[in-house]
């Protein structure tokens, strides 16, 4: 089931329309108080499609309490909206969004964008339940999901989490943007490798005083020095 919300009620009517012909299940709202019922009262979606411009509540607000939630963080959302400047695009990766598609689009392009995304979510990589100690500052569980910077655990995105658990496992060695993308999103991934930088900044901000453990090679990618501690 994909949840869609949505303010204008044609683009409803679309949207429903054009999933439908898919044979995609599609629940539309068209306020954010009968989005969030539904997200506590029915079987959690396995897309969201979600428009910035909304009534009641900002729609960068609802995807980052989407992925401030522990139960449902993981579900993929793809941006739906009229605005469409690189900032807005950057703002909402940053928040989250695993896509971003722009008023006016093709019912193809939705579809296609939909695919996708699924399929990406599909190819995700796995944790290999290993534990890294990086400088015995950071600490991460790959069984159990969890990291740990000086002993405080801290919240990350599903897609944070791959990130610095692959860069953790290759440690010592550079992985450019483009293997990041492939690894981490899947090899269909038909984004930019903006993307990957915009996840990193995140992801730095949230460890803080230890940002600089991830570092950047100009040019090629990231990496995280050195060999991880016993």
């Amino acid at each position: 089931m994909i949840f869609l919300l949505e303010d204008d009620g044609n683009i409803r009517k679309l949207v429903e329309y054009t999933l439908n012909a898919n044979n995609m299940d599609v629940k539309s709202f068209g306020l954010p108080s009968d989005f969030w019922e539904a997200m506590g009262n029915d079987k959690l979606p396995e897309l969201i499609l979600l428009d910035i411009m909304l009534p009641q509540e900002d729609g960068m607000d609802i995807l980052r309490k989407i992925r401030n939630d522990n139960v449902t963080k993981s579900i993929p959302v793809i941006m739906l909206t009229a605005k469409g400047t690189e900032f807005d695009k950057v703002i909402g990766l940053d928040c989250g969004a695993d896509d971003y598609v722009c008023k006016p689009f093709s019912p193809l392009e939705l579809v296609a964008r939909i695919k996708a995304v699924k399929r990406r979510a599909g190819h995700a990589i796995k944790s290999d339940s290993s534990t890294y100690n990086i400088n015995g500052v950071i600490i991460i569980d790959g069984q159990s999901h969890r990291i740990e910077v000086v002993g405080d655990e801290i919240s990350l995105t599903p897609k944070e989490f791959d990130l610095i658990e692959i860069l953790a496992k290759n440690r010592g060695n550079v992985l450019s943007r483009e293997e990041l993308l492939r690894k981490i999103w899947g090899y269909n991934f038909d984004g930019e490798t903006r993307t990957v930088d915009v996840h990193i900044r995140k992801l730095r901000q949230k460890l803080g005083d230890y940002a600089d453990l991830i570092e950047t090679v100009k040019g090629i990618g990231y990496c995280i020095k050195g060999e991880n501690d016993e």
